[in-house]
């Protein structure tokens, strides 16, 4: 959400913002309703205080015994009580459709966010590792998955519908994997991890900024009940409506949890494999920061190179987009993509992603903390994707696999995969089911 009273003072500012990013924009409705607003509230401040004062004049008359005088304002108190509640009725009115006209204002985006509409606009700032290359005919991560009896697509569509799956023996483990290592880097630098709820009320993802835009993306349950798309969501309502303190520096959070997405609007793309599914788990950092562009974008920094490190660790190829403003989210200021290297799909694919909001969550969370000097202010919030599963196994069976059927396992994973160095082909492992029927 946006100051008001600067987008009152940059209309064009929040116009050009939302051409940019390609969504709708209201502010004209905002301003109007903004001035019916502001009239209505002179009016209820004006006759409260005239109700107020005749009130006091009642009992100062009383005591003087003018009781026909005090009888005469009495009725005037009542008319203006009775004016006063058809005020608050409209002012009340007026206020939420001020609030709903807010919601639905988009961040701007930062100066050196680059112009586009779609993913195509996105530019690339930085390549790591090589695209593997391999002297044999290499299968897709289905293919290996199924093969070593790690992932089951055709029987999760037939328990869930489509989208969905189950990962078995080593695909689970690897799974996991992941996670604990993500789990375990971020405790290392200083986050505090949590087990979120899952379900959540739709304040905290209205304070988070997913509601308005992303509700055809949510899954909505009974008694004001919403699955949770990313643990972000909860992670930043942690401290909603409190005073946080900064004074020790950014205050780092981490979650672990599975998350759901309806994926509207997808029918027909990535169909095969793990690559957009309905359940998955992420690994997510927020950040609440202070209010000034040094500290934000250090952090946006630091939680990029925390996804670049396990990247690194799980030994892949892959490259650092700058996400356009068509491309990013309504409520993000500057976004950056992680892509890893898929060679089914011949092309980086997205495995991680950076945002910086500034105060924009913060105003809807009422996250505030005292600056230096003493005054209140807005946090800066910010987030990423320290990985996801099972999307992350795409490139990691992908990338790793050897001409047997094996998949090599990256030395840091090792110790999560029971000291694993390998999964075994196909072949080998039922060499070993026979012999241990032997």
């Amino acid at each position: 959400m946006l100051d008001i009273k600067w987008i009152r003072e940059h209309v064009e500012e929040v116009k050009q913002a939302a051409r940019h990013k390609g969504v709708p924009c209201q502010v004209e409705e905002l301003l109007r309703v903004d001035e019916v607003r502001r009239g209505l509230q002179q009016q209820v401040e004006q006759l409260r205080r005239e109700r107020n004062r005749g009130t006091g004049q009642i009992a100062e008359l009383l005591k003087a015994k003018r009781v026909e005088e005090a009888e005469a304002l009495k009725a005037k108190v009542r008319e203006w009580n009775s004016e006063l509640a058809g005020y608050e009725l409209e002012l009340a009115a007026a206020e939420e459709q001020h609030r709903q006209f807010m919601l639905s204002v988009s961040n701007l985006a930062s100066p050196d966010t680059p112009i586009g509409a779609t993913d195509a606009d996105n530019v690339v700032v930085k390549v790591v590792g090589e695209k593997t290359e391999f002297v044999f005919e290499a299968r897709d991560h289905l293919e290996l998955g199924e093969a070593l009896d790690m992932i089951d697509v055709a029987r999760g569509v037939k328990v869930a519908g489509s989208r969905n799956y189950y990962l078995k023996g080593m695909g689970l483990h690897l799974h996991r994997a992941v996670q604990q290592l993500a789990i375990d880097v971020l405790t290392d630098r200083g986050f505090t991890v949590m087990d979120v709820p899952l379900l959540v009320r739709e304040e905290t993802l209205l304070n988070a900024a997913f509601f308005p835009a992303g509700r055809d993306q949510t899954y909505e349950l009974e008694e004001n009940k919403w699955l949770v798309g990313t643990s972000e969501g909860p992670l930043v309502s942690y401290y909603a409506g409190e005073i946080v303190d900064l004074s020790a520096g950014p205050i780092r959070l981490a979650a672990v949890s599975n998350c759901f997405r309806k994926e509207a609007g997808s029918a027909g793309r990535d169909v095969r494999g793990l690559y957009r599914v309905h359940q998955f788990a992420k690994v997510e950092q927020v950040v609440l920061c202070e209010n000034t562009p040094e500290a934000a974008e250090h952090m946006l920094q630091e939680i990029t190179g925390n996804a670049e490190h396990l990247l690194e660790l799980l030994e892949l190829p892959y490259r650092i987009v700058a996400v356009c403003t068509g491309d990013m989210g309504s409520k993000n200021y500057k976004q950056f993509d992680i892509e890893t290297w898929m060679p089914s799909r011949g092309a980086y694919g997205e495995t991680h992603s950076s945002s910086l909001l500034l105060d924009y969550q913060a105003r809807r969370s009422q996250l505030r903390y005292r600056d230096a000097d003493g005054e209140l202010r807005y946090c800066c919030t910010l987030n990423n994707t320290a990985v996801a599963s099972p999307r992350i196994l795409i490139p990691l069976l992908e990338n790793h696999q050897r001409e047997d059927g094996s998949i090599y396992i990256p030395q840091a994973l090792r110790p999560y995969m029971r000291g694993l160095a390998e999964i075994p082909a196909p072949a080998a492992q039922a060499a070993t089911r026979a012999a241990e029927r032997a």
